[in-house]
């Protein structure tokens, strides 16, 4: 039986042997990473220019979107119609009555409802009254001295109507007919020299 014997040389060796495996794998592993990080900032890099050109391009479509409607707009208000033939203003003119047709279809619809809610609200109402006469009523009839309160159903039939005061007389509003009236004959007579008081309206 063969028996290899190690001695301090044979080992030194084997260890250095086995650190130059160790050093190679770990050259191995870090090429390998090193093709892996070039290989993922390759496909980044792709993937932001890819990115960057469908952004420039939706940019690019929605810039003329908006000049479109711009242009659409100022046409509606009138503007920018001189370039126009007349087969675009019959267009822009069709769109504004089916636009008007609409808007006035709308206003018509919002008044509709909202006669209709005033004349609900006044049904409403109309009961409302009428059950608070009937409950004024009833009250009345449980306790007869109420009606006689300010308010009540026979109040102003026993009240009387209030007296309206005599105005003041006033010498301002009035003055004398006579200092008006010409020297007449019919005049003369002592019965007629009384002077009648006008009052100024």
């Amino acid at each position: 039986m063969f028996h290899f014997v190690l001695t301090q040389k044979n080992r030194c060796l084997l260890l250095r042997f086995r650190i130059k495996i160790t050093q190679l794998s770990n050259v191995k592993g870090t090429i390998e990473r090193y093709k892996k990080a070039i290989s993922d900032n390759s496909n980044t890099g792709s993937v932001a220019e890819i990115n960057a050109q469908y952004y420039q391009q939706e940019s690019a479509k929605l810039r003329q979107q908006i000049i479109s409607i711009q242009n659409s707009n100022r046409q509606l208000m009138g503007e920018t119609i001189g370039s126009m033939s007349p087969k675009e203003l019959r267009n822009l003119e069709g769109r504004l009555d089916r636009s008007v047709n609409r808007i006035r279809s709308k206003k018509n619809e919002l008044l509709f409802a909202e006669i209709d809610y005033m004349q609900k609200r006044e049904v409403d109402l109309h009961n409302d009254n009428q059950l608070l006469r009937a409950k004024i009523a009833e009250n009345e009839r449980n306790n007869p001295s109420m009606s006689l309160m300010p308010g009540g159903s026979n109040y102003e039939q026993i009240m009387p109507p209030p007296q309206t005061q005599p105005q003041p007389f006033d010498s301002r509003n009035y003055f004398q007919v006579a200092a008006l009236q010409p020297n007449n004959h019919h005049y003369s007579s002592a019965g007629r020299e009384d002077q009648t008081a006008l009052q100024l309206v």
